[in-house]
């Protein structure tokens, strides 16, 4: 297999030179190709508050802006809109009413909540995690 050998073959008046050490270059190819990967490194999950977000529920993300009611917080979500007519993006804002059973959060704090059951006229929310305390 390391022989190297040329062959010369005339064709319209042109020395074409071969060299055929292509074997070589295979078994290293194929010695790379069927090595087993390196294992993956262990991550460790780590819990958030009140994980168990199953199904196809909404998440949102927004900042509290009032906690005055027992075990409820309200939540200002703002989101970016483009005008259908001019495309200029401009902020739009909805407040939504979420639980919060241990009455964690503060003012100014930003929350990951998640949509649920209605559990009050107004309250249709969860809160899963603080994401950000407030300064």
């Amino acid at each position: 297999m390391e022989k190297e050998f040329e062959q010369i073959i005339e064709q319209d008046n042109e020395v074409i030179i071969e060299n055929d050490s292509v074997p070589e270059i295979e078994e290293e190819i194929l010695t790379v190709a069927f090595t087993e990967p390196a294992p993956a490194p262990k991550v460790e999950k780590t819990q958030k508050i009140r994980e168990h977000v199953s199904g196809n529920k909404r998440i949102l993300t927004g900042v509290v802006v009032s906690n005055k009611a027992d075990k409820t917080i309200v939540i200002a979500v703002v989101r970016q809109v483009a005008h259908p007519l001019y495309k200029k993006y401009f902020k739009r804002t909805n407040k939504f009413m979420a639980h919060d059973e241990l009455n964690e959060c503060k003012i100014g704090d930003k929350v990951k909540v998640k949509e649920s059951r209605p559990l009050s006229a107004r309250k249709r929310w969860e809160l899963v995690e603080i994401i950000e305390r407030a300064k």
